[in-house]
Protein backbone atom coordinates (compact mmCIF):
# COMPACT_ATOMS: atom_id res chain seq x y z
CA UNK A 1 0.00 0.00 0.00
CA UNK A 2 2.90 2.33 0.66
CA UNK A 3 4.08 1.84 -2.93
CA UNK A 4 0.62 2.58 -4.31
CA UNK A 5 0.42 5.70 -2.17
CA UNK A 6 3.89 6.75 -3.27
CA UNK A 7 2.88 6.47 -6.93
CA UNK A 8 -0.33 8.43 -6.29
CA UNK A 9 1.58 11.23 -4.61
CA UNK A 10 4.14 11.26 -7.41
CA UNK A 11 1.37 11.53 -10.00
CA UNK A 12 -0.26 14.35 -8.05
CA UNK A 13 2.98 16.34 -7.89
CA UNK A 14 3.83 15.60 -11.52
CA UNK A 15 0.45 16.93 -12.62
CA UNK A 16 0.95 20.11 -10.65
CA UNK A 17 4.46 20.46 -12.03
CA UNK A 18 3.16 20.14 -15.58
CA UNK A 19 0.62 22.88 -14.89
CA UNK A 20 3.32 25.11 -13.43
CA UNK A 21 5.48 24.62 -16.55
CA UNK A 22 2.91 26.30 -18.80
CA UNK A 23 4.31 29.70 -19.89
CA UNK A 24 2.80 32.60 -17.94
CA UNK A 25 3.39 36.35 -17.61
CA UNK A 26 6.40 37.25 -15.48
CA UNK A 27 5.72 37.70 -11.78
CA UNK A 28 5.81 41.26 -10.45
CA UNK A 29 6.09 40.06 -6.84
CA UNK A 30 6.24 36.71 -5.05
CA UNK A 31 6.52 35.02 -1.67
CA UNK A 32 7.54 31.38 -1.24
CA UNK A 33 7.28 29.63 2.11
CA UNK A 34 8.18 26.38 3.86
CA UNK A 35 6.25 25.85 7.08
CA UNK A 36 5.66 23.33 9.83
CA UNK A 37 2.84 22.94 12.31
CA UNK A 38 1.92 20.29 14.85
CA UNK A 39 -1.22 19.59 16.88
CA UNK A 40 -2.41 16.83 19.21
CA UNK A 41 -6.21 16.88 18.89
CA UNK A 42 -6.97 16.32 15.21
CA UNK A 43 -9.81 13.97 14.25
CA UNK A 44 -10.74 12.06 11.11
CA UNK A 45 -14.10 10.49 10.22
CA UNK A 46 -14.55 7.00 11.66
CA UNK A 47 -12.82 7.37 15.04
CA UNK A 48 -13.07 9.68 18.03
CA UNK A 49 -9.41 9.09 18.96
CA UNK A 50 -7.22 12.18 19.21
CA UNK A 51 -4.63 12.20 16.42
CA UNK A 52 -1.27 13.93 16.58
CA UNK A 53 -0.33 15.30 13.16
CA UNK A 54 2.95 16.77 11.94
CA UNK A 55 2.30 18.96 8.89
CA UNK A 56 4.91 20.24 6.47
CA UNK A 57 3.69 23.03 4.21
CA UNK A 58 5.03 24.40 0.92
CA UNK A 59 3.34 27.48 -0.54
CA UNK A 60 3.86 30.11 -3.21
CA UNK A 61 1.95 33.29 -4.03
CA UNK A 62 2.93 35.68 -6.82
CA UNK A 63 1.40 38.56 -8.69
CA UNK A 64 1.59 39.46 -12.37
CA UNK A 65 0.21 42.27 -14.49
CA UNK A 66 -3.41 41.02 -14.46
CA UNK A 67 -3.73 39.04 -11.25
CA UNK A 68 -2.05 36.50 -9.03
CA UNK A 69 -1.37 32.78 -8.50
CA UNK A 70 -1.41 30.81 -5.27
CA UNK A 71 -0.28 27.23 -4.67
CA UNK A 72 -0.12 25.28 -1.41
CA UNK A 73 0.87 21.70 -0.58
CA UNK A 74 0.36 20.22 2.89
CA UNK A 75 2.01 16.90 3.75
CA UNK A 76 0.24 15.55 6.85
CA UNK A 77 1.78 12.72 8.87
CA UNK A 78 -0.45 11.13 11.53
CA UNK A 79 0.48 9.07 14.57
CA UNK A 80 -0.70 5.47 15.02
CA UNK A 81 -4.22 6.59 16.02
CA UNK A 82 -4.74 7.21 12.28
CA UNK A 83 -2.92 4.23 10.73
CA UNK A 84 -1.90 3.62 7.16
CA UNK A 85 -3.72 0.78 5.44
CA UNK A 86 -2.29 -2.57 6.59
CA UNK A 87 0.16 -0.92 8.97
CA UNK A 88 0.53 0.13 12.60
CA UNK A 89 2.30 3.27 11.48
CA UNK A 90 0.49 6.54 10.96
CA UNK A 91 -0.99 7.49 7.59
CA UNK A 92 0.42 10.14 5.26
CA UNK A 93 -1.80 12.58 3.39
CA UNK A 94 -1.01 15.00 0.57
CA UNK A 95 -3.35 17.94 0.03
CA UNK A 96 -2.63 20.43 -2.76
CA UNK A 97 -4.60 23.58 -3.63
CA UNK A 98 -4.19 26.03 -6.51
CA UNK A 99 -6.03 29.33 -7.00
CA UNK A 100 -5.71 31.86 -9.81
CA UNK A 101 -7.17 35.36 -9.50
CA UNK A 102 -7.87 37.56 -12.52
CA UNK A 103 -8.20 41.12 -11.20
CA UNK A 104 -10.93 42.88 -13.13
CA UNK A 105 -9.66 46.33 -12.18
CA UNK A 106 -6.29 45.57 -13.77
CA UNK A 107 -8.00 44.50 -16.99
CA UNK A 108 -9.74 47.86 -17.28
CA UNK A 109 -6.91 49.95 -15.75
CA UNK A 110 -9.32 51.16 -13.04
CA UNK A 111 -10.00 49.27 -9.78
CA UNK A 112 -13.59 48.19 -9.22
CA UNK A 113 -13.75 49.77 -5.76
CA UNK A 114 -16.73 50.38 -3.50
CA UNK A 115 -17.03 50.77 0.27
CA UNK A 116 -14.27 48.69 1.93
CA UNK A 117 -13.63 46.75 -1.32
CA UNK A 118 -10.58 47.83 -3.33
CA UNK A 119 -11.07 45.50 -6.32
CA UNK A 120 -13.00 42.52 -7.67
CA UNK A 121 -11.44 39.37 -9.14
CA UNK A 122 -12.53 36.14 -10.78
CA UNK A 123 -11.04 33.13 -9.00
CA UNK A 124 -10.61 29.63 -10.45
CA UNK A 125 -8.69 26.70 -9.07
CA UNK A 126 -8.52 23.10 -7.97
CA UNK A 127 -7.79 20.91 -4.95
CA UNK A 128 -6.14 17.47 -5.12
CA UNK A 129 -5.83 15.06 -2.20
CA UNK A 130 -4.66 11.52 -1.53
CA UNK A 131 -4.09 9.51 1.65
CA UNK A 132 -2.78 5.99 2.29
CA UNK A 133 -5.31 4.95 4.94
CA UNK A 134 -8.03 2.31 4.55
CA UNK A 135 -10.49 4.81 3.08
CA UNK A 136 -7.91 5.67 0.37
CA UNK A 137 -9.50 8.99 -0.71
CA UNK A 138 -8.61 10.66 -4.00
CA UNK A 139 -10.29 14.04 -3.83
CA UNK A 140 -10.49 16.27 -6.90
CA UNK A 141 -12.28 19.59 -6.62
CA UNK A 142 -12.78 22.46 -9.09
CA UNK A 143 -13.90 25.95 -8.05
CA UNK A 144 -14.75 29.17 -9.89
CA UNK A 145 -16.44 32.42 -8.86
CA UNK A 146 -16.07 36.09 -7.85
CA UNK A 147 -13.70 37.40 -5.18
CA UNK A 148 -13.92 40.65 -3.23
CA UNK A 149 -10.52 42.08 -2.30
CA UNK A 150 -10.79 44.28 0.79
CA UNK A 151 -8.74 47.40 1.50
CA UNK A 152 -6.94 46.38 4.69
CA UNK A 153 -3.32 46.24 5.86
CA UNK A 154 -1.96 43.06 4.31
CA UNK A 155 -4.84 41.31 2.55
CA UNK A 156 -8.37 39.98 3.02
CA UNK A 157 -10.04 38.10 0.15
CA UNK A 158 -13.58 36.71 0.28
CA UNK A 159 -14.85 34.44 -2.53
CA UNK A 160 -18.17 32.83 -3.41
CA UNK A 161 -17.38 29.79 -5.52
CA UNK A 162 -19.25 27.26 -7.61
CA UNK A 163 -17.75 23.89 -6.64
CA UNK A 164 -17.67 20.45 -8.23
CA UNK A 165 -16.05 17.55 -6.37
CA UNK A 166 -15.10 13.94 -7.13
CA UNK A 167 -13.71 11.38 -4.68
CA UNK A 168 -13.02 7.69 -4.02
CA UNK A 169 -13.82 5.28 -1.19
CA UNK A 170 -11.61 2.22 -0.72
CA UNK A 171 -13.62 0.69 2.15
CA UNK A 172 -15.16 -2.75 1.42
CA UNK A 173 -18.52 -1.38 2.62
CA UNK A 174 -18.52 1.15 -0.22
CA UNK A 175 -18.63 -1.68 -2.75
CA UNK A 176 -21.80 -3.13 -1.22
CA UNK A 177 -24.19 -0.18 -1.50
CA UNK A 178 -26.75 -0.82 -4.27
CA UNK A 179 -26.61 1.78 -7.02
CA UNK A 180 -23.41 3.41 -5.69
CA UNK A 181 -19.77 3.14 -6.68
CA UNK A 182 -16.44 3.46 -4.92
CA UNK A 183 -15.91 6.52 -7.15
CA UNK A 184 -18.40 9.33 -6.71
CA UNK A 185 -19.25 12.65 -8.31
CA UNK A 186 -20.97 14.85 -5.75
CA UNK A 187 -23.66 17.39 -6.56
CA UNK A 188 -22.35 20.91 -7.30
CA UNK A 189 -22.43 23.12 -4.21
CA UNK A 190 -21.65 26.70 -3.14
CA UNK A 191 -18.43 27.40 -1.25
CA UNK A 192 -17.64 30.53 0.75
CA UNK A 193 -13.86 30.94 0.95
CA UNK A 194 -11.88 33.61 2.79
CA UNK A 195 -8.14 34.13 3.32
CA UNK A 196 -6.35 36.84 5.23
CA UNK A 197 -3.00 38.04 6.51
CA UNK A 198 -3.16 41.19 8.67
CA UNK A 199 0.12 42.61 10.07
CA UNK A 200 0.00 44.78 13.19
CA UNK A 201 2.12 45.97 16.11
CA UNK A 202 1.42 45.23 19.76
CA UNK A 203 3.73 46.37 22.56
CA UNK A 204 6.42 46.93 19.94
CA UNK A 205 6.17 43.37 18.61
CA UNK A 206 5.70 42.77 14.86
CA UNK A 207 2.74 40.39 14.62
CA UNK A 208 0.47 38.99 11.93
CA UNK A 209 -2.96 37.41 12.21
CA UNK A 210 -3.45 35.03 9.32
CA UNK A 211 -5.90 32.36 8.36
CA UNK A 212 -8.32 30.61 6.07
CA UNK A 213 -12.05 29.87 6.19
CA UNK A 214 -14.11 27.58 3.96
CA UNK A 215 -17.84 26.96 4.30
CA UNK A 216 -19.32 24.32 1.99
CA UNK A 217 -22.99 23.70 1.29
CA UNK A 218 -24.49 20.24 1.06
CA UNK A 219 -23.18 18.19 -1.87
CA UNK A 220 -25.84 15.52 -2.20
CA UNK A 221 -25.52 11.92 -1.06
CA UNK A 222 -22.34 10.10 -0.12
CA UNK A 223 -21.06 6.57 -0.82
CA UNK A 224 -23.57 5.08 1.65
CA UNK A 225 -26.61 6.89 0.22
CA UNK A 226 -26.62 9.31 3.17
CA UNK A 227 -27.19 13.05 2.81
CA UNK A 228 -23.97 15.02 3.32
CA UNK A 229 -23.78 17.89 5.80
CA UNK A 230 -22.68 21.49 5.55
CA UNK A 231 -18.94 21.71 6.23
CA UNK A 232 -16.90 24.41 7.97
CA UNK A 233 -13.11 24.66 8.15
CA UNK A 234 -11.51 27.54 10.08
CA UNK A 235 -7.72 27.65 10.41
CA UNK A 236 -5.94 30.67 11.90
CA UNK A 237 -2.66 31.62 13.55
CA UNK A 238 -1.12 34.52 15.44
CA UNK A 239 2.47 34.81 14.20
CA UNK A 240 5.45 36.75 15.53
CA UNK A 241 7.88 38.07 12.91
CA UNK A 242 10.90 36.72 14.79
CA UNK A 243 13.24 37.44 11.86
CA UNK A 244 12.40 41.14 11.96
CA UNK A 245 12.70 41.26 15.73
CA UNK A 246 16.05 39.43 15.90
CA UNK A 247 17.78 40.31 12.62
CA UNK A 248 15.86 43.23 11.13
CA UNK A 249 14.65 41.07 8.20
CA UNK A 250 10.90 41.30 7.70
CA UNK A 251 8.80 38.30 6.71
CA UNK A 252 11.62 35.76 6.68
CA UNK A 253 11.13 33.72 9.87
CA UNK A 254 7.78 33.63 11.68
CA UNK A 255 6.64 31.56 14.64
CA UNK A 256 3.42 31.41 16.59
CA UNK A 257 0.35 29.53 17.72
CA UNK A 258 -2.66 28.46 15.70
CA UNK A 259 -6.12 27.00 16.03
CA UNK A 260 -8.08 24.71 13.73
CA UNK A 261 -11.83 24.14 13.84
CA UNK A 262 -13.43 21.64 11.46
CA UNK A 263 -17.11 20.68 11.44
CA UNK A 264 -18.56 17.82 9.35
CA UNK A 265 -15.16 17.07 7.84
CA UNK A 266 -15.43 16.35 4.10
CA UNK A 267 -19.23 16.60 4.42
CA UNK A 268 -19.55 13.61 6.76
CA UNK A 269 -22.03 13.89 9.63
CA UNK A 270 -23.54 11.78 12.41
CA UNK A 271 -20.45 9.57 12.70
CA UNK A 272 -17.44 9.75 15.05
CA UNK A 273 -14.46 11.94 14.22
CA UNK A 274 -16.07 14.55 11.96
CA UNK A 275 -15.29 17.51 14.25
CA UNK A 276 -11.87 18.89 15.20
CA UNK A 277 -10.78 21.54 17.69
CA UNK A 278 -7.04 21.69 18.11
CA UNK A 279 -4.30 24.15 18.94
CA UNK A 280 -1.13 24.10 16.82
CA UNK A 281 2.44 25.34 17.04
CA UNK A 282 3.49 26.99 13.76
CA UNK A 283 6.84 27.92 12.15
CA UNK A 284 7.38 29.53 8.71
CA UNK A 285 10.46 30.31 6.60
CA UNK A 286 9.84 32.77 3.74
CA UNK A 287 12.16 33.42 0.80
Amino acid sequence: MFIKHKYAATALLAGLGATASIPAPAATWSDAMVGYRVGNDFHDPGTDDDIRKHIVQFSYVGGYSYGQNYFNLDVLNSDSADPANGSRNGATEFYAAYRHQLHLGKLRDTPIAFGPVKDVAITAGLDLQTKNNTFAPRKRMFVVGPTLKFDVPGFLDVSLLYTQEWNHCGLPACRNVPGFSTDIKFDPYPRLEAAWGIPFQLAGLPLKYQGFLAYNGRKGKDYFNKQTGRETLFRSALMLDAGQLAFGKKNTFLMGVGYELWRNKFGNRDIPGVDTDTATLNVEFHF
